[in-house]
């Protein structure tokens, strides 16, 4: 197998075992990145010279032996919405094309004291909003396994990076499901965390309550030791938990005999693609074969989940975009007068999504609708936390689809925002409870896409959700297929 291919934990065998070193590794990602980038479009920024650089200095560390990390001298990529010192950070927004941080995110700092090798920085969706990374200001990214489709979002380019062998692994965001669906569309393994488990500092705001980094991963050992790295309390984040992190690779391979997963009928719906169904169904059997018990679960409020997400995280937005103005940083539209200037550089700036979120944001939150939308969606949201909290007492971990279809045609939902917000559907409660959620490839459609498996857990239970799913990607192939681009 092409050393592209292979996992962070297989390359760190050959890297500490001085078959390679990382300067030739980051040459090798280099040069397929060279081959298949004019295909895929996961990057906006590639970071050659910088990349070379940590390459050396990660050797030096490997030929010392000393402050070796299971990541030191493998080359990644980060989603462009983390700030990095030095390096462009654009949210694949207009209003940030210039925009060079003077510090680097805490996940960045995290990486980088790790060892890691940053190759550049993938597009997105403009400011993490969209399930298609087709509202890029800049390109849209197209799917390894059909570039006729879309790799999902908001986190695309991320999940098209490490399917298509771009990387060895990825970070992304999911604030309703944008690392777990274009994890599903790309066919690999993609998680978030408990809100709060991953520091939030220096990642751009797109709603602050539901926002939430994890890792994109070609397996679940990987994903397990990728958040090893960049999961802990942070006192730059006030939402960070303060609670210390175990090693979650540590309970892999240990079985999951007795454990309780909860099946959901509010999530095997009219609407779900019969392919997904079954490659769902099928990975409940694996489970029960071993040794998992299955039972009944509801999430009665699910219905609601839409409505409320569009509420609480266009408010967000408005408020947390209100800081982009053509002032301090960012683009300015050339302009008259200050009041000009403002709304020019804010019209020419935002792209149609992200105006779109930001208007229903406001309006949500004006005066004589606050109560009425804001509030009323606030309330609903306990209520579907509290579901979850329910279900939790009757099981370990709840299954679902990750995503109600597989990825869909470049273009396809563009001109209709609701039934692309519904391709979001399985996956926003999840952030509205504040709970970890997981997708790992289950399947394929006739069409040969991939189909994506949905593990939810308890608040800071990441270890049996990544239990759960290591079991059953032992049991089964799917996660070795890669695509032929």
């Amino acid at each position: 197998m092409e050393l592209y291919n292979l996992t962070i934990h297989e390359l760190h065998e050959k890297l500490k075992n001085k078959e390679i070193t990382s300067l030739q590794l980051t040459e090798v990602f280099l040069k397929r990145i060279d081959a298949v980038e004019i295909k895929i479009k996961a990057y906006i920024t590639i970071a050659k010279e910088d990349a070379a650089r940590q390459a050396k200095e990660a050797d030096k560390r490997l030929a010392s032996g000393r402050d070796i990390t299971p990541l030191t001298g493998v080359p990644i990529s980060v989603k462009d919405i983390f700030c990095t010192q030095g390096m462009l950070t654009t949210c694949a927004s207009k209003i940030l094309n210039n925009f060079v941080p003077p510090y680097d995110a805490t996940v960045i700092k995290k990486l980088k004291d790790a060892g890691a090798v940053i190759l550049g920085k993938n597009n997105m969706d403009e400011f993490a909003m969209g399930s298609s990374t087709e509202n890029s200001a800049f390109v849209v990214t197209k799917n390894p396994w059909d570039i006729e489709r879309v790799p999902g979002g908001s986190s695309g380019g991320s999940a098209a990076s490490v399917a298509a062998g771009e990387c060895a692994a990825s970070v992304g965001t999911d604030t309703g499901g944008s690392i777990r669906q274009p994890a599903s569309c790309c066919g690999v393994v993609g998680l978030k965390p408990t809100y709060g488990r991953v520091s939030r500092y220096g990642i751009v705001a797109f709603a602050s309550s539901l926002d939430q980094a994890g890792p994109l991963t070609k397996d679940v050992k990987d994903c397990a030791v990728l958040l090893n790295t960049i999961a802990g309390h942070d006192p730059h984040d006030a939402t960070s938990i303060e609670a210390p992190v175990p090693d979650y690779t540590a309970g892999l391979g240990k079985g999951i005999k007795g454990i309780r997963v909860g099946i959901p009928r509010e999530y095997f719906i009219k609407g779900l693609d019969s392919d997904v169904e079954q490659a769902v169904r099928s990975a409940i059997e694996v489970l029960k074969k071993n040794g998992a018990s299955i039972v009944d679960v509801s999430l009665p409020h699910t219905d609601y989940a839409i409505a409320v997400y569009y509420l609480v995280a266009t408010a967000e937005a408005s408020s947390n975009l209100a800081r982009y103005d053509g002032v301090k940083y960012g683009y300015r539209a050339s302009n008259n007068n200050l009041l000009e200037m403002y709304c020019k550089s804010r019209d020419e700036g935002f792209g149609p999504e992200v105006k779109r979120r930001i208007m229903l944001g406001t309006y949500a939150l004006s005066a004589g609708y606050y109560e009425a939308y804001y509030k009323k969606a606030s309330q609903v949201r306990t209520l579907i936390k509290n579901d979850f909290e329910e279900a939790f007492k009757r099981c370990d971990v709840i299954i679902t689809p990750t995503s109600p279809t597989p990825a869909f045609k470049i273009g396809e939902k563009v001109a209709d925002p609701l039934t692309m917000y519904l391709s979001d559907i399985f996956t926003i409660s999840c952030n509205l409870a504040g709970i970890p959620g997981l997708s790992l490839p289950c399947g394929f459609t006739k069409e040969n896409l991939p189909i994506g498996l949905q593990i939810l857990g308890k608040p800071m239970d990441e270890e049996t959700v990544l239990k759960t799913a290591y079991s059953f990607e032992q049991a089964t192939e799917w996660h070795k297929k890669r695509p032929s681009i």
